[in-house]
């Protein structure tokens, strides 16, 4: 896919890009958190050179993370580029993993305040991110979209492994604050992101009885 042109700055160390893939047909967004030791990469899709360049500004690279097996997207070009960690879970990457692969585990901190939640029932090796400044981030891989026409709900059944598994799953959110989610797929929410994550949960809960 060609490189995106822009990005959208939602937080002091929070940017995300996004771009339409017409080989899957869908919009992709990638998300860069700017911590004291580096900036990570989310999902990357290609970004233009100097706009990558304004992206990071003086911060160096610290490390790659792909949610689920489905995302590799720009990984080869970005490792490539940058000689740092891939972050993952083992099942992400089921055949050969990249040679700068670190598995990661549910509860593993990958940097101070950026831990690692393990989801089962999506895709193969799903994590969802917690990141605690500024009031708190989820970045989410599959297991929650935003887009129309289905609005901020579940992954579909027909992409999950095992839909109400991963609708357990996801609980394990609640034990977490935060004020915005961002997605794979899908506009960030970028208030109240918490609460409206438990009336969603809830409301699933309530009609599965």
């Amino acid at each position: 896919m060609r490189p995106a042109s822009d990005f959208d700055r939602i937080a002091p160390n929070i940017a995300i890009w996004h771009d339409y893939d017409s080989t899957v047909k869908a919009e992709l967004y990638s998300t860069c958190l700017g911590t004291p030791g580096g900036a990570y990469f989310i999902d990357p899709i290609p970004l233009q050179s100097e706009v990558f360049s304004e992206l990071i500004g003086s911060n160096s690279v610290a490390g790659i993370i792909v949610t689920n097996s489905n995302h590799h997207r720009s990984l080869e070009k970005f490792a490539e580029q940058y000689s740092v960690p891939i972050f993952a879970r083992g099942e992400a990457f089921p055949h050969k993993p990249p040679l700068q692969f670190r598995s990661v585990a549910d509860g593993d901190k990958i940097y101070e305040e950026l831990i690692v939640i393990a989801l089962e029932g999506a895709a193969d090796g799903e994590i969802a991110l917690h990141y605690a400044p500024d009031g708190g981030t989820f970045i989410i891989g599959d297991v929650l979209i935003n887009f129309e026409p289905y609005g901020f709900t579940f992954l579909p059944a027909k992409y999950c492994s095992n839909q109400k598994q991963m609708r357990r799953s996801l609980r394990k959110l609640l034990d977490y604050k935060a004020e915005r989610i961002l997605f794979a797929h899908g506009t960030p929410i970028l208030s109240d992101a918490s609460q409206k994550l438990r009336a969603l949960l809830d409301s699933d809960r309530r009609m599965s009885r």
